[in-house]
């Protein structure tokens, strides 16, 4: 299971990136194409506190949860192959950027946020869209958080086409 400098040496693969680039859904379909476990980390942080990430977001505040999230997310990098999918604030967090790009190899699915704003207004539950134009707020996280996940060492763009055609993307980028 050894590759080159860039390829995949059976660490952790987790996917980063703003909030509707696929990492859920790109990491579910990785993880069966590789015959891995997936593990998303938000789901593991909602069954971790027992409520959802907006209920946190609401009664506890940001930084409580990214200190949980930067947690989870220590206990899901064991060392085994998986495919783990991050929230998207969750590279943000230094402890939790130093820990993924020491022990995991990090994926940036990264998409224009026209493309973005389409995928998530589908679904109310994100914390940080509440009574704003998607696009907007998605054009602002952007610009502070992609230097953030330009840190990773492979970059994969995710356009509106099949999230098989990011999966493909993904393996030919980590088995050059």
């Amino acid at each position: 299971m050894h590759a080159n400098a860039n390829g995949w040496t059976g660490k952790p693969i987790v996917l980063i990136g703003l909030m509707g680039a696929g990492k859920s859904t790109v990491g579910r379909r990785l993880a069966h194409r590789m015959n891995l476990p997936f593990v998303d980390a938000d789901t593991e942080i909602e069954t971790a506190a027992g409520m959802t990430i907006a209920d946190i977001f609401q009664r506890f505040g940001e930084p409580h949860f990214r200190d949980g999230e930067r947690r989870v997310i220590a206990r899901l990098i064991d060392g085994t192959p998986k495919v783990i999918a991050t929230g998207g604030g969750a590279f943000l967090n230094e402890g939790t950027r130093k820990l993924i790009l020491d022990h995991a190899l990090a994926v940036w699915l990264d998409a224009e946020p026209s493309v973005l704003a389409e995928r998530v207004r589908k679904r109310d539950t994100r914390p940080l869209l509440r009574d704003r134009d998607p696009e907007e707020v998605l054009t602002e996280l952007a610009k502070v958080r992609n230097p953030f996940y330009a840190l990773a060492p492979i970059r994969v763009v995710s356009i509106a086409a099949p999230h098989d055609a990011t999966v493909d993307a993904i393996l030919k980028a980590i088995h050059p």
